[in-house]
């Protein structure tokens, strides 16, 4: 298209899950986490770009995928629970169709969910052959997709660096583990939850990482001020180029009060059968225990506040999406030209957001975004997309800032991740960190296979439950049981090892039936403390 181009527009979807895996049980519901994402989030995006990719659409975008969601994409037991998991949504649509018989519009929806799921059991099992990470990697390498790495397990750094080779290790390991499955180094990291500290950027560019994705403060509050806010990337004395999230297209689209996913056609989330049909005939498609769950079977839409639900409608989610499309870019279209008559060079719109936004909480993102780089691309419009990586190349002439220390958390710094709910996490946490770089200094390069083995153990334990995520959990007073059980398993484990280790008596058989459970990183060393 042939287009006066006054700036651009980036968008960066962070696709990330906690490390979940728990091969001696089925009872763990948290597993479906994933397999939710799959279905809902990361097939309809590859699905999307299969589309424009076959009705030449060029478009760009940015995604991080971070590692402890990489190692679980690429675990076979976890595939083949999903396998299993399709299975049993299919069979519980096939009912759904024949008890729904009799409401037309009700088994309308019914066939659509059979034939969703039933399609991501092909897609997933025959297309992508179980891997789609695959598929992502097709994307990036055909030139419509940069992936960027994050944390090894999404430590939050403004906290960890009391160690900071914790933070480092973090760095290192993210970086190997995206070179294990995309085949070349990552350009950019989406630094976890957005945690900016200077303390951070030398092992950044240690490791060859060339831009971070940062909260919007952290830019406009750098030191000195920089020309453009969070227009334009700003570059650290270290060297690190940081891209700051834009206030108002993330507004549009987050905001629970006007955002776009609040549009009373989109599906209802928390209306599910899981909660609404009689508990004999749902109960072998809920939770082991019989709590009533979510099955992802929801006929419902938004309809209003305070109001009894209407029936959810495929058609009108799309016009509501396309309308919404429109308005997206209209509104970019005006703030470009406004922004580029006051800036020598074209403003970036850096537009973060969870990629789990897209298709998991808000059903019809993935086909809002399919829509968008529709528009961007056909009509006439005075921006582009780009990702960070081509708009430093494009416009390397950078201005120089201190970036300022935050976080998109909860008034943009760490008082989610350090609250009276969870603070007595980070004594433990820092401990382990020091005994950790103690391992590595008394056993540098241990020779010994079963020590070896242990040590390497120890550092996977260590990074488990370090992850930013249980912190988070336990302040949003959500699934908070299995969250104060997740740090407490991965902090006792290193612990135990930690003494096995110093007083020379591994549990050999302890050491398997761990590694089992928490087998993420098979390549790690733990001379990554050292």
């Amino acid at each position: 298209m042939n287009k006066e181009i006054k700036g651009y527009v980036c968008f960066v979807l962070h696709a990330h899950l906690p490390y979940i895996h728990h091969p001696e049980s089925e009872d763990y519901l948290e597993e479906e986490w994933l397999f939710e994402a799959i279905s809902e989030t990361y097939i309809p995006l590859l699905l999307n770009f299969e589309k424009l990719v076959k009705e030449d659409v060029r478009f760009k975008i940015t995604m991080s995928m971070t590692p402890p969601l990489l190692n679980m994409l690429d675990n076979e037991l976890l595939q083949k629970r999903y396998i299993k998991y399709l299975k049993k949504h299919i069979e519980l649509a096939k009912k759904e169709v024949k008890r729904t018989a009799n409401n037309m519009r009700l088994n309308e929806l019914s066939k659509y969910y059979l034939e969703r799921y039933s399609n991501d059991l092909y897609i997933f099992k025959e297309k992508y052959k179980c891997n789609i990470i695959n598929g992502f990697k097709h994307f990036q390498d055909l030139g419509y997709l940069e992936i960027i790495t994050c944390g090894a397990t999404h430590g939050y750094f403004p906290i960890l660096y009391v160690n900071e080779k914790t933070v480092r290790a973090q760095i290192a390991i993210g970086v190997q583990t995206y070179e294990k499955y995309f085949g070349k180094k990552p350009r950019g990291i989406w630094l976890p939850e957005c945690g900016y500290i200077p303390e951070a950027d030398k092992y950044l560019k240690e490791f060859e990482l060339e831009y971070a994705i940062i909260e919007s403060h952290g830019v406009l509050y750098a030191d000195p001020t920089p020309l453009y806010g969070t227009y334009a990337p700003i570059v650290s004395k270290e060297g690190l180029c940081c891209f700051g999230r834009d206030i108002e297209s993330s507004r549009q689209v987050w905001s629970s009060i006007n955002g776009y996913p609040g549009d009373f056609n989109y599906r209802e989330w928390y209306r599910d059968i899981g909660y609404d049909l009689d508990y004999d005939y749902i109960k072998p498609y809920i939770a082991n225990n019989g709590a009533r769950v979510p099955t992802g079977i929801k006929y419902y839409r938004i309809t209003g506040k305070d109001c009894e639900k209407d029936f959810y409608n495929i058609q009108w989610a799309k016009d509501s999406a396309e309308k919404q499309a429109g308005h997206f870019f209209d509104c970019r279209t005006e703030q470009i030209e406004h922004l580029s008559k006051n800036m020598h060079v074209p403003p970036i719109i850096t537009c973060p957001y969870d990629a789990e936004l897209y298709g998991h909480w808000w059903y019809e993102g993935p086909y809002w975004l399919y829509i968008l780089f529709k528009k961007i691309y056909y009509d006439k419009s005075n921006f582009d997309l780009i990702t960070p990586g081509e708009y430093i190349d494009k416009f390397p002439n950078i201005q120089v800032c201190s970036p300022c220390r935050s976080s998109w958390g909860a008034n943009g710094y760490s008082e989610v991740w350090l609250n009276p709910t969870n603070d007595y996490v980070h004594r433990h946490l820092h401990k382990a960190g020091d005994r950790m770089c103690e391992l590595a200094l008394i056993y540098p390069n241990e020779g010994d296979t079963l020590r070896r083995q242990a040590l390497n153990q120890c550092a996977r334990e260590l990074l488990l439950a370090q992850s930013s995520d249980w912190l988070f959990i336990i302040t949003n007073g959500t699934m908070v049981e299995y969250a104060h059980k997740a740090i407490k398993d991965h902090i006792g484990r290193f612990t135990k090892l930690y003494f096995q280790i110093k007083n020379d008596k591994i549990d050999a058989r302890y050491l398997l039936n761990v590694f089992d459970k928490d087998d993420i990183f098979p390549e790690i060393d733990y001379m990554i403390y050292y």
